[in-house]
């Protein structure tokens, strides 16, 4: 994956940062130690931050959420900090093709206590999504976070708003991807992906939308 991508908020020096962390965060210490063993992989980047997962958590609150779709869990902070936030009754369906980095998510699940909250499909994640629209479960989740590979991004939310609800909430990462977005002189093919989705969004009347300036870029679109 590209050593571009970010663990903390574009755009904030690291000492207004460490403020916003010391002042807001209310990390559970499983979700720390998660993060930690993450970092120490080449690949760690790719976790999404802190602050991000606590908002996540937030919004999924306010929704009221009971059942929502996770598509990317790589180690399973993303999973984990939603499962935490929904209640007892509350249900993940983890998309992932990685059996290695998804072992660590189930052991952080379990030492949680919330591994019967989750249910993790290895398999390429358009064809879970498909699978659950075929079973007639359109329009029965609350929430769907998108934070796998950016060239099928466009496909996987087409199968989110399908599948969330109406009034239900799609969050998608790495919006800004590093800036890069805003660049003219980037042109690869990855970049040129997601600014063509975040143009196409921008112009999506099936959805009301905010893109968000945390962590690598969040956009928020609230199926109408």
């Amino acid at each position: 994956m590209p050593n571009f991508m970010t663990t903390k908020t574009l755009g904030i020096e690291q000492h207004l940062y460490d403020y916003l962390l010391s002042v807001s965060l209310r990390e559970p210490e499983i979700l720390t130690q998660l993060r930690q063993e993450t970092a120490e992989f080449p690949i760690g980047r790719m976790q999404i931050a802190p602050e991000q997962g606590q908002f996540l958590a937030l919004l999924v609150q306010l929704l009221g959420a009971k059942k929502t779709l996770d598509i990317g869990v790589f180690t399973g902070y993303s999973s984990l900090v939603v499962a935490l936030a929904l209640p007892r009754d509350g249900k993940v369906v983890a998309c992932d093709i990685s059996e290695e980095f998804t072992t660590i998510a189930r052991r952080y699940w379990q030492e949680a206590g919330v591994r019967d909250k989750i249910q993790l499909h290895i398999a390429p994640a358009l064809e879970t999504l498909d699978r659950l629209l075929a079973t007639e479960e359109a329009e029965t989740f609350d929430f769907a976070f998108i934070d796998a590979d950016k060239s099928n991004y466009d496909g996987y939310y087409e199968r989110s708003l399908q599948l969330v609800r109406p009034g239900g909430l799609i969050a998608i990462d790495n919006v800004l991807w590093s800036g890069r977005v805003a660049d003219p002189q980037v042109q690869d093919n990855r970049t040129k992906r997601i600014r063509a989705f975040n143009q196409k969004l921008h112009q999506d009347e099936r959805v009301s939308l905010s893109l968000v300036a945390i962590a690598d870029g969040l956009t928020l679109a609230l199926k109408k």
